[in-house]
């Protein structure tokens, strides 16, 4: 009898950890996870943070973190941890250091295809390997870029991490979808984005969360010419934001999450002034 009992015991323990890791990973068994909801600021002239959402790739990968869409990592706030929206972070430190003023009140969702992305000049995405992309959206991205549309992809595993989704050749395919020809150049420290208010003056400065590969930083520029505008730029093999979202909780060293915000406040600083 006592030997069936801790057999039992054994069971309900493995039966107990296999449902959170299910819920972790695939929460309601089918591979959609769910779509959290968005309230967005009324536009009103002032910078208010703008998210891309997209439909995610790869099954319940897809859906990986708190069955959570990969375009929302950093989005919904997990109470359990007393995290922050990465961008509502973001916006606080912008306010305090820059005369830019932005919305701290909410932040913004829109797909590349929403007439209303264009009041917004910088636009953010993340986990750019499980992005998939409609020919709609795929002509509003083309339209954004040529407006004079910034865009950050963040968030971003290095190829061969599980966490990947389809990698860096998912990420390139789309860019080339909607701006053909573009090329992804390295970027380096040297560059204006990168002194466009704080001084950056190497990227060995960039900390790392749980990337295990160094971080590195690509771009397209307009005719594909260093010289000319700098359309989008790509945080590949790390994630940025962890850091914003997680500053406040003591998840994350201060004088790391500082060298983060440094970088953020320079992407919009460029964003807003070319």
């Amino acid at each position: 009898m006592k030997i069936r009992r801790l057999a039992t015991t054994a069971l309900l323990t493995f039966a107990v950890a296999t449902a959170a890791f299910a819920q972790r990973f695939n929460p309601f068994g089918d591979g959609t996870g769910y779509e959290p909801p968005s309230k967005n600021v009324a536009y009103d002239g002032r910078f208010t943070f703008a998210r891309i959402k997209y439909t995610p790739c790869c099954g319940y990968m897809g859906f990986y973190y708190r069955g959570l869409p990969a375009w929302a990592h950093g989005y919904v706030p997990d109470p359990r941890r007393g995290n922050a929206q990465a961008e509502a972070n973001l916006m606080k430190i912008m306010d305090e250091v820059t005369y830019l003023h932005p919305h701290t009140d909410g932040s913004n969702v829109y797909t590349f295809d929403d007439p209303a992305l264009m009041h917004y000049p910088v636009a953010y995405m993340v986990e750019p390997g499980f992005w998939t992309m409609t020919d709609k959206e795929a002509k509003g991205l083309n339209a954004y870029l040529k407006k004079g549309g910034f865009l950050i992809l963040d968030d971003f595993r290095h190829d061969g991490d599980p966490r990947a989704g389809e990698g860096w050749a998912n990420m390139e395919a789309n860019i080339q979808r909607a701006i053909p020809g573009a090329q992804l150049l390295p970027l380096n420290p040297s560059m204006v984005v990168y002194d466009s208010f704080f001084k950056i003056p190497s990227f060995d400065i960039i900390p790392q969360a749980y990337d295990r590969e160094k971080p590195e930083f690509f771009g397209v520029f307009e005719d594909n010419d260093t010289k000319k505008r700098l359309m989008v730029v790509v945080n590949y093999s790390t994630d940025i934001s962890d850091f914003w979202e997680f500053s406040a909780t003591g998840f994350r060293p201060i004088d790391e999450s500082n060298e983060a915000y440094k970088l953020g406040v320079n992407y919009i600083m460029y964003g807003m002034t070319h």
